[in-house]
């Protein structure tokens, strides 16, 4: 999806860290209270307790950050070994300090170097940033494998949504023991498919206050109804009940649903005039249905927008900083 170039920053100068910070240990989720407004499927019925690893990566010197590696134990189980490990980065101002922190998740194509940059300049600006590999990506595949987080599979697509909500979660409350890290002022930043992701965790994880969905929307029947591309697979659809059905199926997994637990974040939405990709009455939609909170509107479509890629990083360094 987005090709939102990386900052110049991620090239300055590195050298591998010292061993000494290496370490391992326990964080839990507590199951969540009944009465909380956590959609079932993201719900933690009972508490999670996950041993976690965090080994040294780069010490980057010239740009004042660390980058440590980050695995533990999904709290979801699935048939794919490989996939049930999450993986994570975690860049952190290489200073004494409470950060705030975000959980920051990539584009589609799910290299990490869209993630990765984001996380570079926020630590580079005092926000500490764990960029989360989702699942079927990167080292959640396992050899030769063609799952993907997002198919024509929906069932498979489903569950590997919810187990990255998850995942997401957990990776938030993890956040949340850290002692360099300020517990409350937590938030989430995405970009393209991320921004999905970031959507729903947000809304179904109390903890986070502060939310940047880029070139993302919701009302995903109504937005993709019509679209040019979809003709082969709308009229299919008509002939076994249209949208009603569609939107039945995909409701958990749109952020529309849960614009209510959406208003009471501090949301803000970054979005493409011309998006060929998010279509831009996706991105109104959701901006609409969440209580018309702050909106950025590019002049470009879904890859051009990576030439605002300096302006949107200032968005989302404001925006993440605020408590």
């Amino acid at each position: 999806m987005s090709r939102l170039a990386v900052p110049v920053v991620v090239a300055l100068c590195f050298v591998p860290a010292a061993s000494a910070a290496n370490s391992a240990g326990t964080f839990q989720v507590p199951a969540d209270d009944t009465k909380a407004l956590i959609a079932e499927g993201y719900r933690f019925k009972e508490a999670y307790k996950g041993e976690y690893k965090l080994a040294d990566r780069y010490e980057l010197r010239h740009s004042d950050v660390t980058v440590r590696d980050l695995t533990f134990p999904s709290p979801m189980t699935t048939d794919i070994t490989e996939n049930n490990t999450v993986h994570a980065e975690y860049f952190t101002p290489n200073r004494p300090g409470k950060f705030p922190a975000v959980v920051v998740l990539d584009i589609m194509q799910g290299n990490q170097r869209i993630a990765r940059g984001e996380a570079m300049w926020l630590a580079q600006n005092g926000v500490a940033s764990l960029v989360v590999v989702l699942p079927h990506y990167n080292q959640r595949r396992a050899p030769d494998s063609k799952v993907k987080l997002v198919s024509t599979n929906i069932p498979r697509t489903l569950d590997g949504i919810r187990q990255g909500v998850l995942d997401c979660r957990c990776a938030i409350a993890w956040l949340a023991s850290r002692p360099e890290i300020d517990a409350d002022n937590l938030g989430m930043v995405g970009t393209s498919l991320g921004s999905f992701l970031t959507a729903l965790t947000s809304a179904n994880e109390p903890r986070i206050k502060n939310v940047c969905m880029i070139l993302g929307g919701g009302g995903l029947v109504d937005a993709y109804y019509e679209h040019p591309k979809a003709k082969d697979i709308t009229k299919a659809l008509d002939a076994i009940g249209g949208k009603t059905i569609v939107k039945r199926i995909i409701a958990p997994v749109d952020p529309i649903t849960y614009s209510a637990q959406l208003k009471g974040k501090n949301l803000l939405m970054i979005a493409a005039r011309d998006d060929e990709v998010v279509p831009p009455k996706a991105a109104t939609a959701l901006w609409e249905a969440t209580g018309k909170q702050r909106i950025v509107w590019l002049d470009a479509g879904h890859i051009t927008a990576g030439l605002y890629t300096m302006s949107v990083l200032r968005e989302i360094r404001d925006h993440v900083r605020a408590k």
